[in-house]
């Protein structure tokens, strides 16, 4: 059961890794909110039958799940929407990569926010992926180019939703609450995207893209994740999960003719290298939580 419990988040880890690929499409036709609110809003859908009745009678949600609903939808909102804008100017693997930064960033966020202990490892994995981010980024020169600065700062907007959903969330039932800041986050996004964007640019290319990353990326990732966690050690799924950012790359390259200068290729692997890092010290406990961003 473990083994096909990790192969199973192997192959999440494709399915987010390659979903840059299709949001990169999307974001070649210059659609950017209105892509984020159908997409997110079919993937409520996706989820919803899994909510089903609770209890008997069924459950109601208590006033508190809809505000903090809300709020994660908001941040969700924002961080989708500055990472399909960087998307726009920056490539698959880049997006991916750093992205993937959220996980470096969550113990900051923790710090700040709520004072708590900052762990050595956590500072070192900063450092290093900050070097992996320039390197990634300028090819080592100093130019930061836009799209990147947009990921990064997705980044952060991913670790604060991942503090939220951890602080917050986890008091309420994971499947409601999970449709309920997909709707909010969708129709934030359609809302501004029917004020900047007007259209939808319809064609095969962009509907195949709203249907992977709602079907699989967010619908049927989302459902796999949660079982394969259950029959997998924190510690294995951490690490396969990690692997999206890598994927993200090779999809890329194979799908795309993205291409990395061999500096940009050591920039990826520092900011592996501090992805894993930043989780070690948990790892070693055996108390890590492998949360994804509801993005890619």
């Amino acid at each position: 059961m473990r083994l096909k419990a990790d192969l199973t988040l192997l192959l999440v880890s494709i399915i987010w890794g390659s979903a840059f690929v299709a949001q990169r499409v999307a974001g070649q036709m210059g659609s950017v909110y209105l892509f984020n609110g159908v997409r997110y809003l079919l993937a409520a859908l996706v989820v919803l039958p899994f909510v089903g009745r609770i209890g008997n009678p069924p459950y109601r949600l208590p006033r508190a799940q809809y505000k903090w609903m809300f709020i994660a939808g908001f941040i969700l909102f924002i961080g989708s929407a500055l990472q399909q804008v960087g998307v726009v100017y920056t490539t698959a693997g880049n997006a991916g990569f750093i992205t993937a930064l959220y996980v470096v960033l969550v113990p900051i966020v923790l710090f700040i926010g709520w004072r708590e202990r900052l762990h050595w490892l956590a500072l070192a994995a900063v450092g290093m992926a900050v070097g992996g981010a320039y390197l990634l980024s300028t090819g080592g020169r100093f130019e930061v180019r836009a799209g990147d600065a947009l990921e990064l700062v997705s980044a952060l907007f991913w670790a604060f939703h991942v503090v939220v959903l951890g602080k917050f969330a986890a008091q309420f039932e994971a499947k409601s609450f999970s449709v309920g800041q997909l709707i909010v986050c969708g129709l934030l996004n359609l809302v501004v995207g029917l004020f900047v964007e007007k259209s939808l640019p319809l064609n095969w290319s962009l509907a195949a893209a709203i249907a992977y990353t709602a079907l699989f990326s967010l619908g049927l990732c989302y459902t796999l994740q949660i079982w394969a966690q259950r029959h997998t050690p924190p510690a294995d799924a951490a690490l396969i999960l990690s692997l999206e950012s890598v994927f993200a790359v090779l999809a890329g390259w194979l799908l795309l003719d993205e291409f990395l200068a061999p500096i940009q290729i050591v920039g990826c692997a520092l900011i592996f290298a501090a992805v894993v890092l930043s989780q070690f010290k948990e790892w070693t406990s055996g108390t890590i939580s492998a949360s994804h961003p509801p993005g890619g």
